[in-house]
């Protein structure tokens, strides 16, 4: 039987464990991010101690902090939070495809769902107006998106 969750349906998080990794660079663009998912977690019945946040350097080291949280296999979600701002180098390009490929992988390989809530942008304003500005608040959606998919995979399990 096929079980169907509608866009703003938002399954509970009861009993649900979710970790968040957030990134020390763009703290105050991750800092945001991570505020915003923990309260629409708690919202949604997440545990006060189900949903800790774990803290790395930066972006590339997300990969990383999501594997090990991944073999610990104490959370049924991860949530990474990075922001990464382009500059007048490449090392943007080469930090955007890292992490995005290292989560692609983490998410094609594990059975732990990664969410990911890293901002790619030109400029601080971007960021901003996506981190609960004009463009949305990502931390609430990276949120959201977990527990829908921690409801899929027990939708999978069921079967």
């Amino acid at each position: 039987m096929s079980q169907y969750i509608a866009k703003d349906n938002v399954p509970s998080g009861k009993g649900v464990r979710i970790a968040i990794v957030t990134t020390e660079w763009n703290d105050n663009i991750t800092g945001r991010l991570t505020e915003s998912a923990v309260a629409t977690l708690k919202k949604h019945g997440v545990g006060d101690n189900d949903c800790p946040v774990f803290t790395v350097p930066g972006a590339v080291e997300l990969t990383f902090a999501a594997s090990q949280l991944i073999e610990a296999e104490l959370f049924d979600a991860i949530i990474v939070f990075g922001c990464v701002i382009r500059g007048g180098t490449p090392h943007f390009d080469y930090v955007c495809q890292s992490v995005t490929q290292g989560i692609t992988t983490l998410n094609g390989d594990c059975d732990i769902p990664v969410v990911f809530g890293v901002l790619t942008v030109n400029n601080l304003q971007e960021a901003l107006d996506r981190a609960g500005g004009p463009h949305g608040d990502k931390g609430a959606e990276c949120a959201e998106c977990a527990l829908k998919m921690v409801a899929f995979n027990k939708q999978v399990e069921a079967l």
